[in-house]
């Protein structure tokens, strides 16, 4: 089974030297749960064409600096491959700005959210188990996150499957075809979460921000509970659609 990553953004430019680019950490993330995934990758944010999705196993959507309400040439590319994906059935994953762009696409509503930024460790409560969780879920888990925008209102159907008082719609599961997205990190290392703190230092974030995010990232992250969900899902709906 291979997923395309759709890649709609890069670590920031002082960043790249020291980290990989957002599909290898997926791809890192992912293999910890399942080795027997493929991976191919599709540079949007650099013109490259979308596929056509009758040829796609499943697909995952990237963060990004960007948001679904900014002129990029590519959005309004992505918001309709997001749909094509839903209408021909290949399972999608969406992590930040690909939570964001898949509620958007199908119907939901995305904003600068007026309570600014979620930096640091967050954590989550499980609001709606669901099959690719396992039998026995945890009743939270923990990631770090960076983001101003939020999902305000999830597509007509949605499943909220993760929340907080913070962001309330951090997990969704879909009803206009097979994906979920969450507002979290989990392909985000430690090491990788405190630098881009610190590399906002100053602008735009202040220092208090920066400190308290920083602090937070002792507290343990729940990744491979989210490469184990993730995988979960992709063989989930494979095997659905091998027993159809």
């Amino acid at each position: 089974m291979k997923i395309t990553i759709i890649e709609t953004g890069r670590p920031m430019a002082p960043l790249r030297d020291r980290f990989p680019n957002y599909p290898a950490m997926f791809e890192r993330l992912i293999a910890r749960a399942d080795e027997g995934f493929d991976y191919e990758t599709i540079a949007l944010l650099d013109g490259a064409p979308l596929p056509d999705p009758a040829g796609l196993d499943a697909v995952l959507i990237t963060g990004s600096p960007a948001g679904v309400y900014d002129p990029e040439p590519w959005m309004p590319v992505l918001m309709d491959f997001i749909r094509w994906c839903a209408a021909s059935g290949v399972p999608q994953v969406g992590i930040c700005f690909g939570h964001q762009a898949m509620a958007q696409a199908l119907g939901g509503q995305v904003i600068k959210s007026p309570k600014g930024w979620g930096l640091g460790r967050h954590t989550y409560d499980v609001t709606t188990r669901q099959s690719w969780m396992g039998e026995t879920p945890p009743d939270e888990f923990a990631l770090a996150v960076s983001h101003q925008d939020q999902v305000v209102a999830p597509p007509a159907g949605a499943i909220v499957t993760a929340a907080s008082d913070f962001c309330v719609f951090a997990g969704l599961a879909y009803a206009q075809g097979p994906a979920i997205s969450f507002q979290g990190h989990p392909e985000f290392s430690n090491a990788f979460s405190e630098a881009l703190y610190e590399n906002r230092r100053g602008s735009p974030l202040t220092d208090a921000q920066v400190d308290t995010a920083v602090a937070s990232l002792a507290e343990p992250e729940n990744n491979d509970l989210l490469a184990e969900w993730i995988a979960n899902f992709y063989r989930g709906v494979a095997e659905t659609k091998g027993q159809g």
